[in-house]
């Protein structure tokens, strides 16, 4: 007969380091359900970026959405290679996991009161969900002793930035800016310290296919951001031509955003260049790209605004609303995909030149349409460029 599992064995199992070569390694349906219910805060936090532009405070918007966008990134990013190194998907993770969505969500409700300059809220559901991540490194520095001083430094470390982040809280609103930035050095530098001292062993293929999922996750957020915005336009009968334009070329932008980032596999340079450098400056890279993919959907909704007359804003700021991101976008996609190097030379120039004529395109008389015309031509060279070249592995 054969030997049926202890009952330990069915709710837990011990935190071992996880084969890096592990074959059909994909995301789990928790790690799906964690970016769906992130990526409601990243469309909150994307619908107080317009509103902000809308009203003409363009500094403070995006000042507020790039701080509101890091406590979204940090934790989506901390869960994504944690769990490609060390999940076990038993109970104990499970609820650690659940608890890290609440903050999440906590951070959601947090959002329009940041936006104020009140972060109490945001920052509460940030350090429960970062204490949730403490407590399973310190699961996994007991289960896995060769990487347990990493594991030591990463709780360490988080934990330690947790207390800044609350201290943070007290101190003068003049200084606001200056801690921000000193608590997020601190922040990023946890994992290249702990990393030194033994590598986690995370999964190149899993980890771009999550960033892939999120960064699909977020163009949807920004075609529903749009899409919203068309609707209410055309309750007006007056502007239907133009929006309707202008919804199609929104639309043509966000396909080529699309096509472009997952043009070339993600996974490619984490696997081709394994060094920590290569990692970090990946992992920490996609800030700009899912913020600036993000923060499209917010200029798209200030340009329906524009050509119906409800935003308060000239047409060359109604247009740098979108492809500023846009252009963030596409030299992000060029300096983590692509490269200066890169031996295709005409997507290698390609990239750049259309991230400079995009911002130049804000001064024309149909923007939005011009930028999309520019990324479907890139869409174009990159097909014409790559069509007899072999895939990588």
């Amino acid at each position: 007969m054969t030997e049926q599992p202890s009952r330990i064995r069915v709710w837990y199992r011990p935190m071992r380091s996880r084969d890096r070569g592990e074959h059909h390694r994909v995301a789990t349906p928790l790690e799906l359900l964690f970016d769906l219910c992130f990526v409601v805060a990243v469309g909150q936090a994307a619908a107080a970026l317009h509103h902000a532009l809308a009203e003409g405070h363009a500094a403070h918007g995006v000042t507020s959405f790039a701080m509101v966008f890091f406590a979204i990134w940090w934790g989506w990013l901390n869960f994504s290679w944690f769990a490609s190194a060390f999940d076990t998907d038993d109970v104990p993770y499970r609820l650690a996991t659940l608890v890290q969505i609440a903050g999440g969500l906590t951070i959601v409700a947090g959002v329009s009161s940041a936006f104020e300059g009140d972060f109490r809220l945001i920052v509460a559901g940030y350090v429960l969900m970062r204490l949730s991540l403490v407590g399973q490194w310190l699961r996994a520095a007991r289960s896995a002793p060769e990487v347990r001083p990493a594991a030591l430094r990463f709780a360490a470390g988080i934990a330690l930035c947790q207390v800044l982040w609350i201290a943070r809280l007290f101190l003068p609103a003049s200084t606001a800016g200056v801690t921000f930035v000193a608590v997020v050095l601190c922040e990023l530098a946890v994992p290249v310290v702990a990393e030194r001292s033994a590598r986690t062993t995370w999964h190149p293929h899993h980890i771009a296919e999550r960033y892939g999922l999120f960064t699909l996750i977020v163009l949807g957020e920004t075609i529903l951001s749009a899409t919203n915005a068309v609707k209410e336009g055309t309750s007006d009968a007056d502007h239907v031509g133009s929006l309707v334009g202008l919804a199609a070329a929104g639309l043509v932008l966000v396909f080529a955003m699309w096509w472009l980032y997952f043009d070339q596999p993600g996974h490619a340079r984490l696997v081709r260049r394994p060094g920590m450098f290569t990692s970090m400056s990946w992992g920490y890279g996609h800030y700009l790209i899912f913020a600036s993919a993000a923060a499209v959907g917010a200029g798209l909704e200030v340009a329906v605004g524009y050509d119906t007359g409800t935003v308060p804003v000239g047409g060359v700021a109604a247009a740098l609303a979108t492809t500023i991101p846009v252009a963030v976008f596409l030299l992000s996609v060029w300096l983590l995909h692509i490269g200066p190097t890169n031996e295709c030379r005409p997507i290698a120039i390609g990239f750049p030149v259309t991230a400079v004529l995009v911002l130049a395109a804000s001064f024309t008389p149909a923007p939005i349409h011009v930028a999309a015309g520019l990324a479907a031509a890139l869409v174009a060279l990159t097909v014409v460029a790559t069509h007899d070249s072999p895939l990588p592995a």
